[in-house]
């Protein structure tokens, strides 16, 4: 069957799940989507599904873009016996690493198949084709759903087993996090230093200072240009299980402890919603106080 003629499956429609909805559509495939949000769902460009169980009734590999590991296990509940045997489970979502291991053994349990994909990048890289995908699950399921990752584009990385996946998505946010706010810093600073920010940007991006990061987010920071591509308050419920998964391993991380502490200022002033760029107005807020 040609990809053209193939229905896949799509829960959740946010800002990672639309972008996936795009970037199928684009490649020729159907989309059958659900999401609770029936205005994102409205938004998504899908063909709109009753409900989650309808998505399983009819399609029999379905990508989930949904908000924790939590939610996942609630929507492959749901979905309950519409899922079929050999459905392949396609999880985009950032979430725990035991919790990618309970949806393995429910899937298997149904006779389906489980695939971690987290993704590292924001929406709009994803939109472009230019995010990674890091795969954990088995080689065969990976191989069946090559077509699907061919369409999302960017770099396909497999990592390992279940669970594998959601640890080094945990590992790259971290890392990505903190770049970030180096440089929401690093702007500031300047900003109090009476440099002009623009330039300020340019020279660090010439530098041996330059992250990846800069490129997506310092104009955004600059121009005060918030809309989301990538929500704080996404980043800071991603900064809770990194802690807790560090904890679980013996081991203090006292920089995303500062970070979680940032985070925990821009999400008291209202800024959760907003781009994650926007933790530079919590230091900002610094300079007046």
């Amino acid at each position: 069957m040609s990809a053209n003629t193939q229905t896949i499956g799509l829960i959740g429609t946010g800002l990672m799940g639309s972008a996936i909805s795009d970037r199928l559509r684009s490649a020729g495939f159907r989309v059958l989507a659900w999401d609770r949000d029936a205005k994102r769902l409205a938004g998504s460009g899908a063909q709109a599904a009753s409900d989650a169980r309808a998505v399983a009734r009819s399609c029999g590999r379905i990508v989930l873009s949904l908000p924790d590991s939590h939610v996942v296990g609630q929507v492959i509940g749901e979905m309950g016996d519409e899922l079929r045997r050999g459905t392949v489970i396609v999880d985009t979502s950032t979430g725990e690493p035991e919790g990618a291991l309970r949806c393995a053994e429910a899937m298997q349990a149904r006779g389906g198949t489980y695939l971690e994909a987290t993704i590292s990048g924001s929406s709009e890289q994803l939109r472009r084709g230019e995010a990674l995908a890091m795969v954990g699950g088995d080689e065969e399921s990976l191989g069946r759903c090559h077509d699907i990752f061919a369409a999302l584009g960017g770099t396909i990385v497999p990592v390992g087993g279940s669970g594998d996946a959601a640890r080094m998505k945990l590992v790259t946010n971290l890392v990505l996090g903190l770049n970030r706010a180096a440089l929401a810093e690093g702007l500031a600073f300047a900003e109090a230093l009476g440099l002009d920010p623009a330039r300020t940007a340019a020279i660090l991006k010439a530098s041996a200072a330059y992250s990846r990061i800069m490129d997506s987010k310092a104009e955004k920071m600059i121009q005060r240009d918030f809309r989301p591509v990538a929500r704080l308050a996404q980043h800071a419920k991603d900064i809770d299980l990194m802690l807790r998964a560090a904890e679980s391993g013996g081991l203090r991380l006292p920089l995303t402890e500062a970070h979680r502490d940032l985070l925990a200022k821009a999400m008291a002033a209202g800024l959760g919603d907003l781009d994650n760029s926007a933790v530079i107005e919590a230091i900002r807020k610094e300079r007046h106080e």
